[in-house]
């Protein structure tokens, strides 16, 4: 397709991931959810879409060698390094720029770098069709996941009338953005049937994302068109607020879409989402890393090993995880609360991050 661009978000910490997830390798760099690392997977996803040679990705200083090292045919001019991270608005912003001034007709496609998405050719059908919706209407179009269950852990966008079709795929005007509710909104929203889950995926002409960040976030926009150097960059990122664009811009605008999909997606918020995108044993037990399992009487364990055998005898429900020199076992249930763990190490324990 012409003068399109993607655009992979890929500085997080990743640090719900933890301790497989370090500094010195965040999540996004780690084969988790299959063979290949999640960046990786990410970038095979556009194969046949968009050219490798228009796909960008957005990092920190200290992940830059990582990108390289995971995709190693991408073009070294194509990895941006943010000065500071400054949350998705800020990254959004400056790949625009930059897109700009190599294709001011481009349209791009913004993703995160960790997600698993299912089939992917059915992926890159829907990216298709918001491409031709943000060339029709020179709209900001989001991609909306049909929820199967009450999360609670995702942002919603309510879905209005149809507005446009695309290949059979229908896009509709956006209601509203909501973050994240409790169980009993999170019930309501999905019995209504017209809400999705916010993925943090967008499709937009690099023109109209530039407008709209002039528009709704300015202080951001002003700063990055001030910035021509790397040296004005250096100095001028920092000032910038750390917000995402769905709260910075999303939630603004008026000419904002929903394409929905329907497909298997996962952002894979935690150990125990492993079990959603991993092939289980009869017993329910899954695994990643590399590592081997054995498993006596045991049920529903989600098990990350870096090489090495795990043996499990007789529990339940369990995350275990072998990284280097440090072991986490939980129930999956609390898998989240890896960041209590994440905070107290923060304060006394830094060599194990």
């Amino acid at each position: 397709m012409e003068h399109l661009y993607a655009v992979i978000m890929a500085g997080g910490a990743g640090t719900r991931f933890w301790p497989a997830s370090r500094r010195a390798r965040p999540k996004q760099y780690l084969a988790v959810a299959g063979g290949e690392s999640l960046i990786e997977e990410t970038a095979a996803r556009l194969e046949g879409l968009v050219p490798r040679e228009n796909v960008l990705v957005v990092t920190a200083g200290a992940q830059a060698p990582l990108v390289r090292e995971c995709l190693p045919s991408l073009p070294a001019r194509n990895v941006l390094v943010e000065p500071a991270g400054r949350n998705t608005a800020a990254c959004v912003a400056l790949a625009a720029f930059e897109i700009a001034r190599r294709d001011p007709e481009a349209v791009q496609c913004v993703l995160p770098a960790d997600h698993v998405i299912r089939p992917a050719r059915r992926f890159r059908r829907s990216l298709a069709a918001a491409v031709a919706e943000a060339r029709r209407a020179h709209g900001l179009v989001t991609l909306g996941i049909v929820p199967d269950h009450a999360a609670t852990g995702y942002g919603y966008i309510e879905q209005g009338a149809k507005i446009a079709e695309h290949d059979g795929i229908g896009v509709h005007a956006v209601e509203r953005f909501v973050e994240k509710p409790d169980a009993q909104r999170a019930r309501e929203f999905v019995a209504s049937g017209r809400f999705r889950w916010n993925a943090g995926i967008f499709v937009w002409e690099t023109g109209a994302i530039l407008a709209a960040v002039r528009e709704h976030a300015p202080a951001i926009h002003a700063v990055l068109e001030r910035a021509t150097t790397p040296a004005e960059l250096e100095r001028a990122y920092r000032e910038l607020p750390s917000v995402p664009v769905d709260v910075a811009v999303m939630e603004k605008a008026s000419n904002r879409s929903v394409l929905p999909i329907d497909y298997f997606w996962s952002d894979v918020g935690s150990w125990a989402s492993l079990a959603e995108v991993l092939e289980a044993d009869a017993d329910g037990n899954c695994k990643s890393g590399g590592g081997e399992l054995v498993a006596e009487g045991a049920r529903g364990c989600v098990v990350y090993g870096e090489g090495g055998l795990t043996a499990l005898i007789g529990v339940e429900d369990l995350v275990v995880v072998r990284a280097g020199d440090t072991t986490l076992v939980c129930p999956k249930d609390r898998a989240q609360d890896v960041r209590c763990i994440i905070a107290r190490l923060e304060q006394h324990g830094e060599r194990f991050l």
